[in-house]
C-alpha cells in the first residue's frame, strides 16, 4: 500500500479528518476528535512506511505473536496501540480491515451524541 492509498482510505471513513498535531511529519486521522491512525510521513519517504493503529488489547496481543510486522505501538500506548509496518508481512485487505477495526473502536468509544452527529452527516 502507498501513501496515498492510506490516505483515501482513512479518509473514505465517514467524518474523518486529517491533522498535524505534533509537528510537520505526524500524520493524523481523527474521528469526532479522537486519533484512530497516525503515521511519520518522513519515515515513508525513507522507505519504512509504518502506521499506528488502535486496536483490542486481547486482539493486539494475538497479532503481535502472529505477524512480525505488527508491533507495539511506537510512542503509544502499547496495550491499546499497535505499529503496523507497510508493505511486508500484512496484506493491503488486512491493513484495511485493521484500519477499519481502529475507526469503529473510536466510533465506539465517542458519546452517543456524536455518534448520532456522524451518523446522520451524508458521505
Amino acid at each position: 500500500m502507498n501513501l496515498e492509498t492510506l490516505y483515501e482510505y482513512s479518509l473514505s471513513k465517514k467524518a474523518v479528518t486529517e491533522h498535524f498535531p505534533f509537528d510537520q511529519d505526524t500524520l493524523v486521522f481523527k474521528v469526532g476528535g479522537k486519533m484512530f491512525a497516525l503515521a511519520s510521513l518522513s519515515e515513508w519517504e525513507k522507505g519504512n512506511p509504518a502506521v499506528n493503529l488502535k486496536c483490542d488489547p486481547d486482539w493486539a496481543d494475538e497479532l503481535r505473536i502472529q505477524y512480525d510486522d505488527i508491533e507495539p505501538g511506537f510512542h503509544m500506548s502499547k496495550v491499546h496501540w499497535n505499529t503496523v509496518k507497510v508493505n511486508r508481512g500484512v496484506s493491503d485487505s488486512f491493513l484495511r480491515e485493521l484500519i477499519t477495526h481502529s475507526y469503529e473502536l473510536v466510533f465506539k468509544s465517542l458519546t452517543k451524541k456524536i455518534q448520532s452527529e456522524i451518523l446522520a452527516l451524508k458521505n
